[in-house]
């Protein structure tokens, strides 16, 4: 079973749907540590609804990226993750972590990228009065959003769409594809849309 640490800042709703599906067998792994930036944010609460081990940090008590990531780095290496699976961590990954992790990091992104990558891909899309976006699982290189492509499904966006509609058709999909391409990367089968 493959270790994992997850990596939040807000909300957790991909979080939690990892872990639901941890619960019922579709991702077989093992939530062994849970990371956040953000004190206060949602995603801690839900971790500690789990029972996953936890890491809460704030960037501004730190000197810099490299300082924070030798800590997580050790809590990395204390907790036996194999991978890190990035579920709305809005910040880049530096060389620390991707070193030691290369190719064993993982993002989702709410758009088809490389289309409107960064923050508010979602808020881009609309603006962009684009017919369709999606939901990007990739690697993570020193770039945003950058990394090879794992897998992609699209979702409509229908006319009159709103920010939150179009939020909550994402998440549906989010919440669906990335559990189920996890356990296919991680178990080499074939992802299916």
């Amino acid at each position: 079973m493959k270790k994992i640490a997850v990596f939040a800042s807000g909300s957790g709703t991909n979080f939690q749907a990892i872990a639901d599906a941890v619960k019922i067998g579709d991702l077989q792994a093992e939530i062994v540590l849970f990371v956040c930036d953000r004190p206060g944010a949602y995603s801690i609460e839900r971790a500690q609804n789990e029972q996953v081990p936890q890491f809460v940090f704030s960037a501004k008590d730190y000197a810099g990226k490299a300082e924070y990531e030798r800590v997580i780095l050790q809590r990395l290496k204390e907790s036996g993750a194999e991978y890190i699976i990035l579920a709305g961590f809005m910040r880049l990954i530096g060389p620390t972590l991707l070193k030691e992790f290369e190719g064993r990091i993982i993002n989702i992104h709410p758009s088809l990228l490389p289309a409107f990558p960064g923050k508010d891909a979602i808020g881009q899309a609309l603006s962009a009065n684009v017919k369709v976006s999606g939901v990007t699982v990739h690697f993570v290189d020193e770039g945003m959003d950058t990394g090879p492509i794992i897998a992609q499904a699209s979702v409509e966006i229908d006319e009159g769409e709103t920010l939150e509609s179009l939020q909550k058709k994402i998440h549906e999909v989010e919440h669906r594809l990335y559990p189920q391409v996890l356990q296919n990367l991680f178990y080499a089968k074939m992802v299916e849309n």
